[in-house]
């Protein structure tokens, strides 16, 4: 087996800097990002129990969970994605990889390359969608809720689908330069 700290496996591991500079400040920041979607998925879970509690046995809801929660969901997925891209976790079919990787390992990371500069455009996309919104969700100060009852800012919401898309994109990129190098050290 050769040295495999200098690349990243299905595993997720981060490579050394010294090994992949490029790799490990991704690989830390989508880390770094995941983990802040785990927590939040607790706290999240912890405000329904506290909202479900509240509103079954003292008849006293928590004002605004429905908002938050709908308005978590979008954030955890974009805090989340990038090390799920980096990992290979994304939803697609293995068996049928696996299949093709048994009759031509080539056309695996060929296949790996176009779905990872598919994943960079749509994110790019989705990037370039959300930059205005958000932008103007900063200047407006807009938020959502009920006013005088329950508000909340949109910005922070928006510029983490902006922090996510940049991310996601980014490691799709780091996917296929790596599905990339493994086409051409096969071909060698």
């Amino acid at each position: 087996m050769a040295d495999e700290s200098s690349t990243i496996d299905d595993r997720g591991y981060i490579p050394r800097f010294a090994d992949a500079p490029v790799g490990a400040v991704l690989g830390g920041v989508a880390a770094f990002l995941s983990s802040i979607g785990t927590i939040w998925i607790g706290l999240l879970m912890l405000l329904i129990v506290a909202d479900v509690l509240g509103r079954n046995f003292f008849n006293a809801p928590i004002t605004g969970v429905a908002e938050i929660a709908a308005r978590s969901v979008v954030a955890i997925v974009f805090l989340q994605v990038s090390a799920a891209i980096l990992q290979g976790r994304l939803t697609r079919a293995d068996f049928l990889l696996r299949r093709i990787g048994r009759a031509s390992p080539g056309a695996v990371n060929v296949l790996e390359i176009v779905f990872a500069l598919c994943g960079a455009t749509v994110l790019a996309v989705l990037l370039w969608a959300s930059w205005p919104k958000t932008v103007e969700a900063w200047v407006t100060a807009e938020f959502f809720g009920v006013q005088g009852v329950f508000t909340i800012p949109t910005f922070p919401f928006r510029a983490i689908t902006v922090v996510g898309c940049t991310v996601g994109a980014l490691a799709c990129l780091y996917r296929a330069g790596q599905s990339l190098r493994a086409l051409r050290g096969a071909a060698e």
